[in-house]
């Protein structure tokens, strides 16, 4: 199956109200692996909205997301407008032929490499082509240890990692290990820090692929509002711990709910849990009628991915829902 046909997402909430009735404001959003309580966005100077971003800024911004993700410093932060923006470059860094991507997992990979002519290759396991490979893994929260993704990679041509997930599982991570022109890094910063609309994300590369993927994305990729957040929460340490300690808190309560209300739980971030249900859509329409907006995969009708709701309001809207909710 062609897992990425319609490149669906959720997060669409216009959608959900076209198709169940109300009005955006109106939805609970559980469909998307954003932090529901969000960094506390800062005053911005105002040359930040009225100047042509400054390189001595961008470098700032770099030089943060360098620390906070314990960067190599063998290694290049390369600051771009989103992850989606740096998934839609690989294409261009990528040696000619089939490229593998791990999966099931998150559909802009394999959409991009295929808008851009080329074949995909959908594995469970790493092949011999150049591999895309997310870690933790979304939607099923599969993790790979980092030595077994350096052994894959030292194996490669080019392997990317998309880490976008791994905030709150930082012992994951490879920005330590790189520098190399063979691996190729990605980091969200929107999902941890829950500011998705800022649109900014982070490649960490060998200083070959980083001077190639900044002529790529051009001059003033990021925005000056998103580069003075990014400094500021970047390198805000104790928000980051946290924001970790409370998201695990959250993820196991989300799991004594949905137990609660019999479902099995297959997988999972801190950001979301992965559901395996006969009833996945029937769930996902019974939600949906109560203003609850989860995710459904058109690869597996078992499949519902739901998000821990952030303020106690959401959390008892969610729980009255379950707790109505009869299978049958």
């Amino acid at each position: 199956m062609n897992h990425d046909s319609a490149r669906d997402h959720g997060g669409d909430l216009s959608a959900a109200a076209a198709l169940y009735g109300g009005a955006p404001e109106e939805w609970l959003d559980l469909s998307t692996g954003v932090n529901p309580i969000p960094y506390p966005v800062p005053d911005l100077p105002e040359d930040a909205w009225t100047r042509l971003p400054g390189k001595d800024r961008l470098r700032a911004l770099e030089d943060a997301a360098r620390r906070a993700y314990q960067v190599s410093d063998r290694a290049e932060v390369v600051a771009a407008p989103g992850a989606s923006a740096l998934i839609q470059a690989m294409p261009g860094l990528t040696p000619p032929g089939p490229v593998a991507v791990i999966s099931p997992t998150y559909n802009e990979h394999a959409a991009a490499f295929r808008a851009a002519g080329r074949e995909v290759i959908e594995a469970k396991t790493p092949t011999a082509a150049p591999l895309v490979l997310v870690n933790p893994n979304n939607p099923d929260g599969r993790i790979w240890a980092p030595d077994d993704v350096l052994a894959v990679a030292n194996q490669r041509s080019l392997t990317v990692v998309d880490e976008s997930f791994a905030d709150d599982t930082p012992e994951l991570s490879l920005c330590s290990n790189a520098g190399r022109e063979s691996l190729i890094i990605l980091r969200s910063f929107g999902k941890f820090y829950g500011l998705a609309g800022l649109r900014l994300g982070f490649a960490v590369c060998g200083p070959e692929t980083a001077a190639r993927l900044r002529e790529t994305l051009g001059p003033w990729a990021v925005s000056g509002p998103a580069i003075e957040i990014g400094i500021a929460a970047l390198s805000d340490d104790d928000w980051a711990e946290t924001t970790r300690a409370r998201l695990f808190r959250d993820a196991h309560r989300l799991d004594a709910m949905l137990g609660e209300a019999a479902l099995t739980i297959v997988g999972g971030t801190s950001l979301f849990r992965l559901i395996e249900t006969p009833h996945a859509a029937r769930l996902h329409e019974y939600l949906a009628r109560a203003r609850i907006w989860t995710r459904v995969f058109p690869y597996r009708d078992d499949w519902l991915r739901i998000a821990p709701p952030g303020p106690e309001d959401d959390w008892a809207r969610l729980d009255a829902a379950l707790n109505r909710w009869r299978p049958a």
